[in-house]
């Protein structure tokens, strides 16, 4: 396996670099707002479409959701990637964020189950579908956009793609923090948890408008005739899956993150603004951080930046959860959450950028598409599933997101030694 060669070649102008960062992330902003709200609103979207008798059982019926829009994660990532790169990577992005704003505008405007009954869990179920759908191609055709449009500087400039996510974190917990503090819990329940929806879906048309005045040079060489989901599956599944690796403990802190109102207030037994602040204080660190990581990325490696950076996670996940199920007092929470998301930021920063260079061009959305959406579906989607339902076991409790991240963490730092020993990439 070897570094694949970049599509394009010179360096772009500032200008010219803002424009582009703007057009291929606001689609990704867009999908993680939604994914942040989702998250962040979860106790009151469980009592409006999966009520039930038992608290839990209705909060694991709506994480359940949240985790089944991520099966169809990575057909979208074939089916968008493949037309990326066939057709290009432009015309694939104007695709995914249309139909993300449409899923958005479902959920927002959904009759709740006492309106509807039964047709209302199950419409926002498919809601999840076509946002799942859409979203899996997002990633891989802006990020193959990004490093190909800069390639000489591809850790800052494909960082910009996490940078967003942080962006929508923050705007989605901001939106927690201020509605739990200026609403009644019985007005947010009948329908103040529908606002930053409605915020999102506003996103949808400037992505639109920005996305169809960027340039796009066209499908990569060798992809217009080629068969780019045959040479996935046949020539680069060791890639895809190395990528899949790499990502796992990233976008599993990350879910933590959005997971954590919820579980402030179901295990920790503390105000729901607490938690808020929390995930805002997180996300700020992954906003201002992971570029930062990315650039010097470019100059010191990739897997050197992840290795280090992955051992002190791996070091400072099990205290950071030990000390604030201990002391659950809001400093100690705010202050654990956003030493974690620090060092995720520090981690992040890289990742696109090396998931891409694993991946030969004609392919690379394609590949990116598969290992990105089932690294984030089976240890992102499903992670606050896993850590409510291990969190009812007795021995683990609270620790569930400790014992959890812990594991991760050790098959990304396998994944990264492998990955070095290969040769694969810087």
């Amino acid at each position: 396996m070897t570094l694949s060669t970049p599509v394009t070649a010179g360096i772009a102008s500032e200008k010219s670099f803002a424009k582009q960062v703007i057009a291929t992330s606001v689609g990704n902003a867009l999908e993680w707002f939604d994914i942040a709200v989702y998250g962040y609103f979860a106790v009151y979207i469980s009592k409006a479409f999966f009520p039930s008798n038992d608290a839990t059982t209705s909060l694991l019926l709506t994480f359940g959701t949240f985790g089944l829009s991520y099966l169809v994660r990575p057909i979208g990532g074939i089916v968008l990637g493949a037309y990326a790169d066939r057709c290009g990577r432009k015309a694939s992005l104007m695709i995914s964020i249309l139909l993300m704003t449409f899923g958005t505008l479902a959920v927002a405007l959904m009759p709740t189950y006492a309106t509807i009954g039964v047709l209302a869990p199950l419409l926002v179920i498919m809601a999840r579908l076509v946002q799942g759908f859409s979203a899996g191609g997002e990633f891989g055709s802006s990020t193959a956009f990004l490093v190909e449009h800069m390639p000489e500087r591809r850790g800052f400039i494909a960082s910009w793609q996490f940078a967003s996510q942080g962006v929508s974190g923050l705007l989605g917990a901001a939106f927690g923090a201020i509605l739990t503090s200026a609403m009644s819990p019985a007005d947010l329940q009948a329908w103040g948890w529908r606002i930053p929806f409605f915020f999102g879906v506003l996103i949808g048309p400037v992505g639109l408008y920005i996305r169809n005045h960027m340039e796009d040079p066209g499908p990569p060489p060798g992809g217009k005739d080629g068969s780019p989901v045959r040479d996935v599956f046949f020539k680069q599944k060791r890639a895809v899956l190395l990528g899949i690796g790499v990502l796992a403990v990233s976008t599993a802190v990350n879910y933590l993150i959005v997971y954590f109102p919820t579980y402030a207030v179901q295990k920790l037994n503390v105000p729901a603004t607490v938690g808020f602040m929390a995930s805002l204080a997180g996300q700020f660190a992954v906003t201002l951080l992971t570029p930062l990581a990315g650039a010097v990325s470019d100059r010191i490696g990739r897997t050197t930046h992840m290795i280090t950076i992955n051992v002190l996670l791996l070091l400072a996940i099990y205290p950071a959860f030990y000390i604030l199920t201990r002391y659950p007092t809001s400093g100690i929470i705010i202050g654990a959450v956003f030493a974690v998301a620090t060092l995720k930021a520090l981690y992040y920063g890289p990742l696109a950028a090396l998931m891409a260079e694993l991946l030969p061009a004609e392919s690379r959305a394609t590949g990116l598409g598969l290992g990105y959406n089932i690294g984030v579906m089976i240890f992102g989607g499903m992670g606050p599933a896993i850590m409510t339902a291990l969190g009812t076991i007795a021995f683990i409790g609270d620790m569930a997101p400790g014992y959890y991240l812990s594991l991760v963490a050790l098959l990304s730092l396998a994944s990264l030694f492998t990955i070095r020993k290969l040769g694969a990439t810087a």
